[in-house]
């Protein structure tokens, strides 16, 4: 195969071949021993400062001088050169520059002169060695703060397996069958890191600078530019923050005002304050008379320890030297905050500025807390409240009187809030109730269903009262239910099959047999049973407000009432168990008869218990025989005296 001749400008030219193979040949082994672009140009030049400046090679530096011509200059034995006249464009020579200083290693910098200001390469790399020499020296002051980051992954498609992954090397990769098990792993993992870490470093400069940041990042032209350039400050912390699916979470050793600008960061850790700085006041020593001594001279036994003199201060003779006192640097008063105010250093008392400062670290020590307590929270508000009256008296500030009423309203809320969750009402002095029935609104709809079997009692009677009560609480939601002969006979009924014949024979019990079926029916094949009466109509509204579950909990808590033990056991007859039934929905939380204690009104107490006045003062007898009363008092108009605490479970406080 023939190869094309090479022409120029259309006249063909004999290439020689061997001398093109032989500089091939020899290219890479001249750019191996450093012939190139590493000794010449601008990378030669940066090379040739940059070796004696780390020790690879001995001598002198001089950025200002081209490597070709230093090498040169030094193969003729001259170590300064001084650069020939520049022309300028006008044609007139510049001045000749000054010779620049010639530095040797470990030297400090020398200031380049007013001709070299902006000599090109030569000038930048001036630039560049000052420049490299602060950043050594900023890096070899402090450390790289230190980062953790634990991810969750799914190991594959089809699969619910995921994998949990840190980025510290040593940490293996751990696999788990669920995202949650995942989560819970990775945060553990998390934790043991921190555990194992000692408190932050002092000396650490922030580690997302390291990852480009938002506060560390340059302005550029798709961000709005800052007013002044950013600027970290404050003790170094350890910062954690976590993505908000739950994929990953990071620990992060930085300044706390980097973490403050960090969405979601949380602090963690913060390194410790270095211990105050003392002052030594240096105090006169003994000297020889015409015996000037200086600071930079070591002070003879004589003359003391630690004292500079001067010769036109002299010492008299035998002036014995005081001892050397230790003055503690003054302190401010630290400084607190508190529902995002600042407490004044200065505020007076010191007692309200203690408490003020004291009452914010209770406050962010309960966000801390993994599980909530209302008690606890509730006690804060109250102190809160009373601090915020006493600042807003101290310094007439309305905002803070107003902070303080908040803060009243928010302790009470907290506090009922407390009380319907645990079912727990404070009594007096003594500890919390714990009810079968928990929330205002169960006691409440209680009461409602007393109220309206009161008005709507198909028979009369307080045996056909309580009947009609037990049975509108089991048919309540929908109109039907349940029931079993044991229902009834708990009841204690004079005659129970009569009772229920005549509410099935006015129409407002139906059954599907007789009465004998549901006497005789036991709990594994109850009878159900229908008030037509209860029967939500099209529109789905009915006589009571509650739903499907509640009914369960309002028959449960009857039931026990009627068939308490002591009643029992002292086979109270049915009247006596409506009255019961009836008194634990009209007391207060610490058992008091009627609103705030003030007793029941005997027309309202005769309306839901259909017995006559005397009938009813025995009755009360013997509740207080059963320890279901004390000291009762029966008048014309009221019923007062208090529940034993005994029964205070079983009852449903008026609000």
């Amino acid at each position: 195969m023939r190869l094309p001749v090479p022409t120029v400008n259309g006249a063909s030219v004999r290439v020689p071949l061997e001398p093109v193979r032989a500089e091939l040949v020899e290219r890479p082994g001249r750019r191996g021993a450093g012939i190139g672009r590493t000794r010449y140009g601008p990378a030669g030049a940066l090379v040739s400062v940059y070796r004696p400046a780390l020790g690879v090679a001995d001598g002198r530096a001089d950025p200002n001088c081209h490597p070709s011509e230093r090498n040169h200059l030094r193969s003729q034995g001259v170590d300064r050169v001084t650069p020939p006249c520049r022309r300028e464009p006008t044609g007139r020579a510049s001045p000749p520059v000054p010779a620049p200083v010639p530095r040797t290693v470990g030297s400090p910098c020398t200031a380049q002169g007013p001709g070299r200001a902006g000599g090109g390469y030569r000038g930048h790399i001036g630039r560049e060695s000052g420049m490299t020499q602060a950043v050594v020296g900023e890096l070899g002051e402090r450390v790289p703060g230190r980062w953790w980051t634990v991810r969750l992954d799914a190991v594959g498609r089809g699969s619910t397996a995921v994998r949990v992954t840190c980025s510290r090397p040593a940490c293996a990769e751990q696999r788990l069958p669920s995202t949650a098990a995942g989560r819970a792993a990775a945060v553990d993992h998390l934790k043991a890191h921190l555990r194992a870490v000692p408190a932050p470093r002092a000396e650490a400069y922030c580690a997302c600078r390291a990852e480009s940041c938002r506060a560390h990042l340059p302005d550029t032209a798709g961000r709005p530019a800052r007013t002044e350039p950013w600027r970290c400050g404050g003790p170094v912390v350890i910062a954690v923050l976590a993505d908000r699916e739950g994929r990953w979470w990071q620990a992060m050793e930085c300044c706390s005002r980097c973490a403050a600008a960090t969405p979601g960061a949380k602090t963690v850790a913060t390194s410790r304050t270095p211990a105050p700085r003392t002052t030594e006041r240096p105090a006169p020593a003994t000297a020889g008379v015409g015996a000037p001594q200086f600071s930079d001279h070591q002070p003879s036994a004589a003359t003391g320890v630690g004292a500079p003199q001067f010769s036109d201060h002299q010492p008299p003779a035998g002036t014995a030297a005081p001892t050397p006192r230790s003055v503690p640097a003054r302190r401010r008063p630290r400084q607190g905050r508190i529902a995002q105010r600042i407490v004044p250093h200065d505020l007076r008392p010191d007692v309200l500025r203690d408490e003020l400062i004291e009452l914010g670290d209770l406050f962010r020590a309960y966000q801390r807390r993994e599980q909530p307590d209302l008690a606890v929270l509730a006690d804060l508000q109250e102190r809160k409240a009373r601090a915020f009256t006493t600042w807003a008296g101290v310094t007439g500030d309305d905002d803070l009187r107003e902070e303080a009423r908040r803060a009243e309203q928010a302790a009470a809320t907290i506090r009922r809030q407390h009380q319907q969750r645990t079912g727990g009402v404070m009594d007096g002095d003594g500890p919390a109730v714990t009810r079968l029935l928990t929330a205002p609104t169960q006691w409440e709809n209680a009461r409602s269903v007393l109220a309206h079997v009161a008005g709507h009692a198909p028979l009369p009677g307080p045996e056909a009262r309580l009947l009609t009560l037990m049975l509108t609480l089991r048919t309540a939601h929908a109109g039907t239910g349940n029931l079993v002969g044991q229902d009834l006979n708990a009841l204690n009924l004079t005659d129970p099959r009569d009772l229920v014949e005549q509410l099935t024979g006015c129409g407002w019990l139906s059954l599907p047999g007789t009465v004998d079926d549901l006497l005789a029916s036991r709990p594994e094949n109850p009878t159900p049973i229908t008030v037509p009466s209860l029967v939500p109509p099209e529109d789905g509204t009915g006589p009571f407000a509650f739903g499907r579950k509640m009914r369960p909990k309002l028959s449960g808590w009857a039931q026990r009432v009627v068939t308490d033990k002591k009643l029992r056991k002292t086979k109270a007859p049915a009247v006596l168990r409506l009255l019961a039934l009836t008194l634990a929905t009209q007391a207060d939380a610490s058992g008091r008869l009627g609103p705030g204690g003030e007793g029941i009104a005997l027309d309202t107490l005769i309306t839901r218990v259909p017995v006559d006045p005397d009938e009813l003062r025995h009755l009360i007898d013997r509740l207080t025989a059963a320890d279901w009363l004390t000291d009762p008092t029966l008048t014309d108009t009221h019923l007062t005296g208090r529940l034993t605490e005994r029964v205070l479970p079983l009852t449903c406080p008026l609000l």
